[in-house]
């Protein structure tokens, strides 16, 4: 068995899409004719984007959208970057909320969060070692 991708629920995956291009410059690798699904070249691992109707589909009940009017949920999209503190600033010119601004924590690492225009909260970070 191997991690094959995380699916975050929201309200608008095209959006959100051009945002991570916008903002973290990370490649749509497949978006649906549909327009609900779509996710991003990040390696090995997906990350995808599903419109909040198709989790109603998949499970009783659906999903509790992220928005920036509620804390962040107990969640986050954690990007490495060599240099965080570009990244963290090409992230709020492309429309993301600050949260915390680049930090170097004890163990070395330096370390940043913001969210999306959607709401999800994003780490932004060095590499460990």
């Amino acid at each position: 068995m191997h991690f094959g991708y995380s699916i975050f629920y929201l309200q608008d995956v095209p959006a959100t899409l051009a945002f991570f291009q916008q903002a973290f410059a990370l490649e749509v690798a497949f978006v649906h004719e549909s327009g609900m699904y779509g996710e991003l070249a990040t390696g090995q691992t997906k990350l995808a984007f599903a419109a909040l109707e198709l989790s109603q589909l998949n499970f009783a009940g659906g999903a509790t959208a992220s928005s920036l009017d509620a804390p962040p949920q107990a969640s986050e999209i954690g990007l490495v970057t060599e240099d965080v503190a570009k990244a963290y600033q090409t992230a709020l010119a492309a429309g993301a909320s600050a949260l915390a601004e680049p930090k170097v924590k004890p163990w070395g690492q330096t370390v940043a969060f913001l969210r999306t225009p959607q709401g999800l909260l994003v780490e932004l970070c060095s590499p460990l070692g």
